[in-house]
């Protein structure tokens, strides 16, 4: 089992960065796949980004801005987030599933491990 906190949301105006953690505790993450959703004021949590131990995955709407990274032995996982929009305003949620199979990475019911959240607002 593994327990997940988040942390490094905050405010930031449009065009800024921000880089938000995510820290393991109990099992080691070296044999997870780790991901970060998100979940917007009145809308359905999304997937923003996921990496297997040699792969990195990210939806559309972040590619090329965002960048998720772990470093295993810290039980950490990164995402920084860049060119940040009003739209990128969310609370943003680090989540583990054993194993590495590409399957279902974006869907949030294949994760059974999920953090509290920390919460991102980008002004306009």
């Amino acid at each position: 089992q593994v327990q997940l906190v988040e942390s490094g949301g905050g405010l930031v105006q449009a065009g800024g960065s921000l880089r938000v953690s995510c820290v393991a505790s109990g099992d080691a993450i070296n044999t997870h796949t780790m991901g970060w959703f998100r979940q917007a004021l009145g809308k359905e949590r999304e997937f923003v980004a996921a990496t297997t131990y040699a792969s990195t995955y990210y939806a559309d709407s972040v590619k090329d801005r965002f960048i998720i990274s772990r470093h295993n032995a810290q039980k950490t996982v990164y995402l920084q987030m860049n060119s940040l929009k009003p739209e990128d305003t969310a609370v943003y949620y680090c989540a583990a599933r054993r194993g590495f199979s590409s399957e279902g990475y974006s869907q949030s019911s294949t994760y059974p491990n999920w953090g509290q959240g920390t919460q991102v607002t980008v002004s306009s």
